[in-house]
This record gives C-alpha cells, sequence and structure tokens, in this order.
C-alpha cells in the first residue's frame, strides 16, 4: 500500500520542480524529502527521479503518480475538513503562503492572534513569489495564500479556487529630505517627468506601473538603479540616489533623510486571501480568512508606517 507521506512528497517535488523546494514547502529538510521519494520507488519497485545537472527530473511514471497524488490529496483534504467543521473549531495543519512584504508586515500579528485564539490550530507560513501563489493553491501544495494585484494587473483566479479582499495597499512616493516635493502640498503624475528613479526589476507590478505612468505623459522613467527589495529602495532613496514608488506594507518606519511626498492619485494594490473551493467549510480558513481582513483593514497607516 503507498504511503500518503511520500505521495504527499513526490506531489511536492513535482509543483516546485527542485527536492529542496519541496522541502522548504513541507517544512522538511532536503535530505527527509528525498528519503521519502527513495522508499517510495522501493514500494513501486520504480525510477521517480533521475538527475539532471544539479537537478532532478520527474520521470514519466513519476508524473502520473504525482497526479493520481493530487486526486488523493483533494480527498483527504475533504475529509479533514468534514471532521474538522463537526468540531467547530479550527485545528489540525493550516499552511500558508505570503508574498515578502506581507509575510513580514501583516502576517505576524495574524499567526500570533490565530496561535492564541485557537490551540489546536498549527500554521505554517512559507513566502513566496506573488505570481506563484495561486498556482500552489490550485495544486493543494498551500491552504491559503496572500497575494496581490494592481488595476493594471488584475489577478487571474482559476476554477475551484475562492478569494476574498483583504484590504488595500497604498504606495508612497519617497523623496531624499532635500527633493522639492518634500515640501510640495501636492505632487502631480504629470510632475514626475525628468526624476531620477529608483525601481523594482522589469516585468514587476511596481515597474510596470511607473513605465505606464510616465508614458500616459509623454516620458519615459530614467531609472537609475533598479533592486528587488523595497528596504533596499528606501535605503538608496535615503542616500539621495532618486526617488521611488514604495508599497507601504512592511516597508517599515522611513529614516531620517526620507519623506513620503504626497502623490496624488496616489497608486495603491489589492491584497486577496485565496483558498480552494473544497475546503470553503473548513474552520481554520474562516478563522483565518477573518483575521487577514481585520488585521489587513489596518494596513494602510501613515506614510512609511508598518502595523
Amino acid at each position: 500500500m503507498l504511503d500518503l507521506s511520500r505521495l504527499r512528497a513526490l506531489h511536492a517535488v513535482s509543483v516546485h520542480g527542485s527536492v529542496a523546494g519541496a522541502a522548504a514547502a513541507l517544512g522538511f529538510t532536503p535530505s527527509a524529502v528525498s528519503q521519502q521519494i527513495a522508499k517510495l520507488e522501493r514500494e513501486t519497485r520504480t525510477t521517480l527521479l533521475e538527475r539532471r545537472g544539479r537537478g532532478v527530473a520527474l520521470t514519466d511514471e513519476a508524473r502520473h503518480l504525482a497526479a493520481t497524488a493530487q486526486e488523493l490529496l483533494g480527498i483527504v483534504e475533504r475529509a479533514e475538513t468534514t471532521l474538522e467543521e463537526r468540531r467547530g473549531q479550527p485545528s489540525g495543519l493550516l499552511r500558508v503562503a505570503a508574498f515578502a512584504s506581507a509575510a513580514r508586515g501583516l502576517l505576524p500579528g495574524v499567526l500570533a492572534e490565530l496561535a492564541d485564539r485557537y490551540p489546536a490550530l498549527e500554521v505554517r507560513l512559507t513566502e513566496v513569489d506573488p505570481h506563484l501563489s495561486v498556482d500552489l493553491v490550485t495544486r493543494g501544495v498551500t491552504d491559503l495564500a496572500v497575494a496581490h494585484d494592481w488595476d493594471i494587473a488584475p489577478l487571474p483566479v482559476p476554477d475551484g479556487v475562492e478569494q476574498a479582499v483583504i484590504g488595500d495597499d497604498l504606495c508612497d512616493l519617497l523623496v531624499p529630505a532635500a527633493h522639492p516635493f518634500a515640501a510640495r502640498a501636492v505632487v502631480r503624475r504629470a510632475d514626475l517627468v525628468g526624476e531620477r528613479w529608483i525601481c523594482q526589476p522589469p516585468g514587476r507590478v511596481c515597474h510596470d506601473w511607473l513605465v505606464r505612468t510616465l508614458r500616459a505623459v509623454g516620458s519615459e522613467p530614467d531609472v537609475a538603479h533598479v533592486a528587488e527589495e523595497n528596504h533596499t529602495l528606501v535605503a538608496l532613496v535615503a542616500a539621495g540616489l532618486g526617488i521611488a514608488v514604495v508599497p507601504r506594507l512592511g516597508s517599515g518606519p522611513l529614516p531620517p533623510g526620507v519623506v513620503a511626498a504626497p502623490l496624488r492619485p496616489a497608486p495603491s494594490r489589492r491584497l486577496h486571501a485565496l483558498w480552494r473551493a473544497g475546503a470553503a467549510r473548513r474552520p481554520a480558513i474562516t478563522a483565518a480568512v477573518r483575521a487577514l481582513r481585520e488585521h489587513g483593514a489596518t494596513t494602510s497607516g501613515g506614510p512609511g508606517e508598518c502595523p
């Protein structure tokens, strides 16, 4: 008889594309995941993983078995949901995935509240790229995801996945204290032409917003510096190297020498919670979404504040 935990390990490898990625998602060590796969290979008398350079690839047999594992995990999830629903209290394991700034600025308070109110519930958080979160929910790798979208890039939600709006995350126009914008009562988008910018890489929504905004007023952005992390963007602004648009969630208090200029209209992104429709009745999902909404309502705060 096939062991469900070993099937779960194989399924995680198929979703994340590596043993290390599967281990991070499951909360195990890569060695433990490799041992589970090796035992499954002995049980099935089938080669499931093949070496490809420094990584691994699933064999055809492994891909078929991983698809079956996904179906079995769905059945188990429905059974667990029924049992938890009958108990009437959130319990068991709840796997949550969130993008970086939400993991830093929103989730700590939510996780602390859930741990205090529901001792029978174990919540495990994984930080993921926001573009991956919907797929992780769909595949059953995570139970609940926190994602975001912008008006220029709506979040695609496939059939079988439900969502709820958590709140809106405003973005600040950050400038050095000596910059003329720092003393302005209002900064309009047309005023942004000709500025030196510090921005996230092309393909990220903040970068796309900047390009579209300036092109709408007949200009191209002069991007002087590119950085992934919001804290790096803020540090570069503090050094007087340019200006930046930075989401407020998780950015932390502004350092000396940085001012949030009053850009109008201010850009914002919408935060969403996502979960599989089959788990919608699960009390743990209901409790977590409620907590996310309550904490999400306070995430905007004042410029540069981190609730």
